[in-house]
C-alpha cells in the first residue's frame, strides 16, 4: 500500500538533474575556451594541478565515472576508463584544444547516459572506491565534482585576472 504513493512522490530521476548538470557544463567549456592556452600549465602552487590538469581531471572524472554506473562505452570509448587512465589523461593531455574536446566530450556524454536509466536502474548497487554505492549517487558524485572542480577554476581564473565569461554577457 506504502508502495503507491511513494512512487507518486518525485524522485532523483527527474529533469532536475540534467538543469544542474547542463548548467554546470554551461560554465566549465566557457572558462577552458577563455583561460589563455599559455596559462593551462599555472598552477597556484607546487603540487596543485594546473588550469589544464584541473580541467581534464574533470573531463576524464565524468566519463569514467559513466563507467562506473555502468555506461559500457562513454562518449565512443572502446571501454570506460578507470582512476589510472584518467590520472594519465590528467597528465598527457595538456593542448587547449584537446582538453576544450575532452570536456565536450564529457558533457555531451552524460545527458543520454542519465535519460536511459530509471528509476529501477539508478537503484542498482555498484561498487566504487572499495564501497558499494546506488548508480544514482555515482551520478550525485559526478554532477557534485563537477560544480567543486568549476568552482576551484573559478578561483584559479580569479587569482589570475582572467575574467569569468558568463558576466560579459
Amino acid at each position: 500500500m506504502l508502495a503507491v504513493p511513494l512512487l507518486a512522490q518525485p524522485g532523483p530521476h527527474t529533469a532536475d538533474y540534467l538543469k544542474e548538470f547542463e548548467w554546470s557544463c554551461r560554465h566549465v567549456i566557457p572558462l577552458a575556451e577563455a583561460i589563455p592556452e599559455e596559462t593551462y600549465a599555472w598552477r597556484p602552487a607546487p603540487g596543485m594541478r594546473s588550469f589544464g590538469e584541473l580541467f581534464m581531471h574533470t573531463a576524464g572524472g565524468n566519463i569514467m565515472l559513466l563507467g562506473v554506473a555502468g555506461v559500457k562505452h562513454p562518449a565512443g570509448l572502446s571501454h570506460p576508463p578507470d582512476v589510472a587512465t584518467v590520472q594519465r589523461w590528467t597528465r598527457e593531455v595538456t593542448a587547449k584544444k584537446d582538453i576544450v574536446a575532452w570536456l565536450k566530450r564529457g558533457c555531451e556524454a552524460v545527458p543520454p547516459a542519465w535519460q536511459a536509466e530509471t528509476p529501477h536502474s539508478l537503484a542498482r548497487r555498484v561498487s566504487f572506491n572499495g564501497d558499494e554505492r546506488s548508480v544514482n549517487a555515482i551520478y550525485l558524485r559526478l554532477l557534485g565534482r563537477q560544480i567543486e572542480q568549476m568552482g576551484q577554476l573559478i578561483v584559479y581564473a580569479r587569482i589570475k585576472g582572467i575574467p569569468l565569461p558568463w558576466f560579459k554577457k
